[in-house]
């Protein structure tokens, strides 16, 4: 029973976890409201379409927010202001791939203004919220007015001790060997986000048609919900346009759009391209002004065909491109469907920085470079109020002087954060263990010409850049854009695709790895009716691109350098007792700054008893190295030592025999004879040679100045009978 008109909710099944979603008692006056439940997970995701376009809007107007309130796990957020700010680099990624799979089933021309809000209100490690996040928008637009006729469900499918598992808990993320967020609808996969270590092309296919098999049930809920409660759609009709000027412009300007689609330099075919844009205008100017010079009704008829004019031309050339490539098996450039444009490398050319690296492939280019730091430079980031840290930092800038452009820069875009993000998780699979490298590590992808795939450059200028800059990377690691054309039955797949194939194309993915195999995945589609087969080709002429750049790589670095920038810090590892970590530190730091000063090196001390000193200086290392040496040595039985009194007793002396380790030297270990009277012998502040005779099970150790005395003769023989035997030439 509920006290909610319209109150409605469904259940599903998908992998060993429950879903839960209901609508009608939670934002009610949205478009469309759900709460989407998995185990103590809970999700509010709510969609608002407005009524009519905005005049003037040649795009499809729809954003999309989400937002991880630290309360959903009970933590209160950090920082002055105590609320939630700016969007997280992890929450706009999560904002991206909703939109990914949402944007495409919208009828085209529809430009409503149009809002997706999610809000993570409940946190539990056994159920992440992203493919939550996915299904919920779907379900919020489905069941309100906004012509959202297509709904599609997500799901996480990961590689797990072999096993595939559909919805693995977060708790086990960090062990899978593959891990992909895939979105479908009822006939085919929509959106892919995964990355994985090294695995191979088979079992990427295997993940996605099990998720798409395990979305099935989300679709089924999704619809039964839609009966239920669903909301009457609004009318849309797509615009027509008009058929009589497409054919014209298609037939008359042919040879002319033949001549322009066939440029290859991007700048020079822009140029061309706007040049026939506007002979094709002026024609039609001419033509109304002819027919109707004489007719005001007809004076405003160029104005008001002025966008059938415009769609014509895009969809002529749309037609010309997809054609070609489809009949000839030649692309705007004049490449072969499964070609890669030219490859040129340069290694680093900027002296300074740790390591550097120019990626070049075609008309894109990155500028790859590397600074090697301390933990202290690690990133802090706070997830649902839970603290971790980042040793691997990879950032994307796209400069609108990379296309040829001028606009303010505003700092990175989600684009931009999306486009670094599959980039930086690609090359962290291959990064070597802290223990091994204790570096933290920048890498900073600043693309200065663009022409298709600049994140794919920014990995392949990555590795390079690492390499050169002699991080012990385990193998090297490349990328390839890839595109998909289908008309009717046929298809062609393309390699290392242009930006103007990207725009025109039913299909694109991106695709990272090793010789070994995959380390990231993107995919995209915007068609129906793949089949396996298909992905599997597909997927097959990506690994060919990335074998191809991979060789190519290789001709300039084949492994990383043995040897770190002069620039670089250089680091030293050394393990100590953990008892000893506060004779490092001192009392209230004294210690380890006296020696920061003194070398000038950079000490990090961890709980374990790993230490880490970094200094440009290796012979500040080294100083720093014997001095906390000289503080942690442990006291070994059966040493002797020359020690210092620090203390006298009726009954012995205290004498230190290492900085701050003191042993206990009683009145009958000093001389062989009986002493009346410690202080007839022995002050503070005297220097005497004692042996380590006992250590108990507390580490407290006895001292004997009467055995070191005798050990300490012996020695002084044996050293004189070896120089004498070493004199008359016989043994000792």
């Amino acid at each position: 029973m509920t006290f909610f008109d319209g109150f409605a909710k469904e259940k599903a099944k998908v992998g060993d976890l429950e879903l839960t979603i209901e609508t009608g008692k939670i934002a009610r006056q949205a478009s469309g409201a759900v709460v989407m439940r998995c185990a103590d997970t809970v999700l509010l995701i709510t969609a608002v379409c407005a009524k009519s376009a905005i005049p003037g809007k040649d795009f499809f107007p729809l954003s999309v927010e989400y937002r991880e309130n630290t309360f959903a796990s009970g933590k209160i957020p950090g920082g002055f202001f105590k609320r939630e700010g700016r969007l997280s680099t992890r929450e706009i990624l999560v904002c991206r791939i909703i939109d990914r799979p949402i944007r495409p089933m919208f009828p085209k021309g529809f430009k409503n203004e149009t809002q997706i809000f999610a809000q993570l209100l409940s946190a539990d490690r056994a159920c992440p919220p992203e493919p939550l996040a996915i299904t919920g928008a779907s379900t919020a637009l489905y069941i309100s007015n906004a012509p959202f006729h297509t709904p599609v469900g997500a799901v996480r499918v990961g590689l797990l001790n072999g096993e595939m598992v559909v919805n693995p808990p977060q708790a086990e993320l960090g062990n899978l060997d593959l891990d992909m967020i895939v979105a479908a609808s009822r006939e085919a996969v929509v959106m892919v986000e995964g990355e994985a270590n090294e695995v191979s092309e088979e079992q990427v296919l295997d993940a996605l048609m099990l998720a798409h098999k395990s979305i099935q049930p989300l679709i089924d809920m999704q619809e039964r919900l839609r009966e239920q409660v669903g909301k009457e759609k609004m009318e849309f009709e797509p615009r027509e346009y008009d058929e009589e000027i497409m054919e014209e412009v298609a037939t008359t300007f042919h040879d002319q759009f033949a001549e322009v689609l066939q440029t290859k330099d991007k700048q020079a075919r822009g140029k061309a391209a706007s040049e026939l844009k506007g002979v094709i205008h002026d024609h039609f100017i001419e033509k109304y002004d002819a027919a109707y010079e004489e007719d005001d009704e007809y004076e405003d008829y160029y104005d008001e065909k002025k966008d059938d004019i415009n769609y014509a031309i895009d969809k002529a050339k749309r037609n010309y491109v997809r054609g070609r490539i489809i009949k000839e098996g030649k692309r705007i450039d004049g490449r072969g469907l499964a070609d890669v444009r030219p490859i040129e490398i340069e290694l680093g050319w900027l002296p300074r920085v740790h390591g550097s690296a120019v990626f070049t492939r075609g008309e894109t280019q990155a500028s790859a470079t590397v600074t090697l730091g301390t933990q202290r430079d690690e990133q802090r980031l706070e997830v649902l109020g839970e603290a971790t840290y980042e040793r691997f930092l990879f950032h994307y800038n796209f400069p609108a002087f990379s296309v040829g452009e001028a606009r303010p820069a505003r700092g990175p875009g989600r684009r931009e954060i999306g486009h670094g993000n599959l980039a930086g998780r690609s090359l962290q699979k291959v990064l070597p263990s802290p223990e091994s490298f204790p570096y933290t590590i920048r890498v900073v992808s600043d693309i200065t010409e663009s022409n298709g795939s600049s994140s794919m450059a920014s990995a392949c200028g990555g590795s390079l850049a690492m390499m050169q800059a002699g991080v012990p990377l385990r193998a090297a690691v490349a990328g390839v854009a890839m595109g998909m054309i289908q008309e009717g039955k046929d298809i062609a797949i393309l390699t290392d695709i242009l930006g103007d194939e990207d725009h025109l194309g039913d299909m694109d993915f991106k695709v990272t790895g090793t010789n070994k195999g995959i380390c990231a995945i993107q995919m995209d589609i915007k068609i129906s009716g793949l089949t396996r087969d298909m992905l599997e080709g597909a997927l097959e002429q990506a690994r060919h691109g990335r074998l191809h750049i991979l060789k190519c790589m290789n001709k300039y670095i084949k492994t990383p350098n043995p040897e770190l920038s002069t620039y670089a810090p250089r680091v030293v590892s050394m393990e100590v007792n953990t008892d000893r970590i506060r004779d490092i530190i001192g009392p209230g730091g004294k210690t380890i700054k006296a020696i920061t000063e003194q070398t000038g090196a950079t000490i990090e001390v961890k709980e374990t008893g790993k230490i880490n000193i970094y200094s440009p200086n290796e012979d500040a290392c080294q100083q720093a190295v014997d001095m906390i040496n000289s503080l942690t040595r442990e006291v070994v039985i059966g040493t002797v030592y020359l020690g210092t009194i620090t203390g006298l007793k009726e009954f012995g002396a205290f004498v230190e025999v290492l900085p701050g380790q003191e042993g206990f030297l009683h009145i009958s270990e000093i001389f062989s004879e009986r002493i009346d009277s410690i202080d007839s012998v022995l002050k503070e502040g005297d220097e005497l040679l004692v042996k380590v005779t006992e250590i108990d099970s507390n580490g407290k150790f006895r001292l004997s100045r009467k055995e070191a005395i005798i050990e300490q003769a012996a020695q002084n023989i044996s050293n004189t009978n070896e120089e004498a035997g070493n004199s008359t030439g016989l043994e000792a």
